[in-house]
């Protein structure tokens, strides 16, 4: 019997038009151990011998495989019907993300190809489909022992350890098909000025540029039209800014902050002619995030972060979320702790999350899935996928940061390495060269390059050590709390605004799982001692502008998450925020 689909929510939701299939659900599938699959031509016929939940990793219980084992290329292979409303359009085949390489068959032809593991790609395969039914087949390969492959936390051994966890292989985000026009509107970008109260408009058109193209753009607030723009269509990009004359900054003030997170929905027609041939639905916050006389700001005013490292992991979905409930609940009992953002940590995190902290009011700092080893192959790959990250997380409001590298991972060397540096500079500029509007830390933790944030990983315990070392700014950036300098040598302070991005880790077993963290408590009493401990020196600190605490849940064998692995609070929610709000 075949099962429902599951993950049944809208897979874009920053970009989102009425018609759209899920192809989510049963696959057949297959272990390819001996790679045999191109030279059998399983993309044209083969007997699979398995079935398998997508959008979930084999290894994960949600599959139905949970299968731990290495098992680098994988084979899904799916038939479908074209519905009948869809008949006389393109057809657009999408995927949310796929680990690492795939390959994609329409009814036995190649019509992609696509490399990186985080990032969505997306095919036409309106001539490979025909009436009745198509088959779908994808081949999946990954490099689970390449230190040089960006995968994050995901372990290159067979048995998760230490900070890092199971492994996801192939397909891990929503198969969806759309139904488009010969025109229609491509992509947007959407960039807020809140010191003009305008939001620049940048429109990609795709397929053929026709005569006569209108693109009409409302903006309303809570159901009320706020602005109105029609222009003619001549070039597949167009550039419009559009005034919102309503409230800005006063009293009822409609800027996204996370205490008021005021969105602005915006739909956009395009005409050829009388006829509607595209409409899109988006939205937007009006928000700037800025640095101003050394201090961070969010809409001009300064800004104190409470931020909570976030891996995203899951026990039955692994770095697959079980429901979109299951998403919107991480965020809630994030905000519920006082901490106003999250550091999605070494994962570019399902669109779904963003799309519910620019709903909710939450932070983001975005970060790479990094590599453990640096070459040439990996600059390649990590320069490649960062952009596609970029590109499609620019329309989020929450997001406020970029993190291209995290404590030196990929860059080993980066203190004595020329290379390297030159590396983490480069991505610095490179991030800061697609958008200038956020704030981009190019090696978060330790050895810094070039950064918008001097940001430091602490997990000293003690209260006293804290409060000293973050007295000063002197004594704070020449601190090695991990025996690593704040700065590459050659590369000083430059004054830059001082976050604690990564500190506590206070590990506390209120569950089955076993594991550990940086310290460890022994009763609900202890812990809290030790949550103040290590929080209140950062509160008080007349330099730390921000912190970042490890972490938000449990994970595989780390039990250091102010959550348990299954989303249950180790001690009650108001008693985190009573500390976090500095009472």
């Amino acid at each position: 019997m075949t099962m429902m689909p599951y993950r049944m929510d809208y897979p874009r939701p920053q970009f989102e038009r009425a018609e759209w299939l899920n192809l989510n659900g049963e696959w057949e599938f297959e272990f390819d151990d001996e790679q045999a699959g191109t030279r059998g031509k399983w993309f044209a016929a083969h007997d699979f011998s398995k079935r398998i939940q997508v959008p979930f990793c084999f290894q994960s219980s949600l599959s139905g495989i949970e299968d731990t084992g290495f098992h680098d290329v994988v084979w899904y292979r799916k038939k479908f019907a074209i519905p009948e409303s869809y008949k006389g359009q393109r057809l657009i085949l999408h995927f949310g993300a796929v680990d690492y390489l795939s390959w994609v068959w329409i009814n036995g032809q190649l019509v992609k190809f696509h490399e990186g593991g985080h990032t969505p790609f997306s095919v036409d395969i309106t001539e490979q489909c025909a009436d009745g039914e198509n088959t779908i087949v994808v081949k999946a390969q990954d490099f689970s022992q390449d230190h040089t492959l960006p995968k994050g936390k995901q372990y290159y051994a067979e048995k998760s350890a230490g900070i890092f966890y199971t492994r996801t292989t192939g397909i891990w985000q929503t198969v969806w098909l759309e139904p488009l026009s010969g025109t229609c509107l491509e992509k947007v970008k959407l960039t807020p000025y809140i010191d003009s109260n305008e939001i620049k408009l940048r429109a990609f058109m795709g397929g053929s540029l026709k005569q006569q193209l209108l693109l009409k753009t409302v903006v309303s607030f809570q159901g009320s039209v706020v602005a109105e723009d029609t222009c003619k269509v001549n070039e597949a990009e167009m550039v419009r800014r559009i005034g919102l004359h309503d409230f800005n900054d006063h009293g009822q003030g409609r800027w996204w902050s996370p205490e008021k997170p005021n969105l602005y929905d915006v739909e956009f027609t395009l005409y050829e002619g009388e006829s509607v041939i595209d409409q899109v639905k988006s939205y937007f916050g009006m928000r700037k995030i800025s640095v101003e006389d050394g201090k961070v700001c969010l809409n001009n005013r300064f800004y104190y972060m409470k931020l909570v490292l976030d891996q995203g992991y899951f026990p039955d979905g692994i770095m697959t979320p079980p429901s979109d409930e299951a998403i919107k609940q991480d965020v809630e009992l994030t905000k519920a702790m006082g901490f106003n953002g999250a550091r999605k940590h070494q994962k570019v995190e399902d669109p779904r999350y963003l799309y519910w902290c620019d709903r909710l009011g939450l932070l983001v700092w975005g970060e790479m899935a990094n590599a453990a080893a640096y070459s040439e192959n990996y600059v390649r790959r990590m320069t490649l996928e960062w952009q596609e990250v970029i590109e499609r997380d620019y329309n989020h409001p929450c997001i406020v940061a970029w993190v291209p590298l995290n404590e030196s991972w990929g860059v080993p060397n980066i203190v004595v390495d020329k290379l390297q540096q030159q590396h983490a500079l480069a991505m610095y500029h490179l991030t800061r060269s697609l958008d200038d509007t956020r704030l981009v830390i190019s090696n978060d933790g330790w050895e810094h390059i070039k950064t918008d944030v001097c940001t430091i990983h602490d997990y000293e315990s003690k209260r006293a050590v804290l409060e000293d070392r973050y007295s000063s700014v002197e004594k704070a950036v020449h601190a090695k709390p991990a025996n690593r300098t704040i700065h590459v040598p050659g590369f000083p302070y430059e004054g830059t605004p001082i976050m604690v991005s990564e500190y506590g880790g206070i590990s506390f077993k209120k569950s089955d799982w076993e594991g550990w963290g940086y310290s460890a408590a022994v009763s609900d009493e202890d812990y809290m001692e030790r949550y103040k401990a290590v929080t209140q020196p950062l509160l008080q600190s007349p330099v730390v502008q921000g912190f970042c605490y490890t972490q938000l849940t449990d994970v595989e064998q780390e039990i250091n998450g102010l959550l348990t692995y299954d989303r249950k609070p180790k001690v009650p929610l108001a008693m985190i925020k009573q500390i976090n709000d500095g009472k």
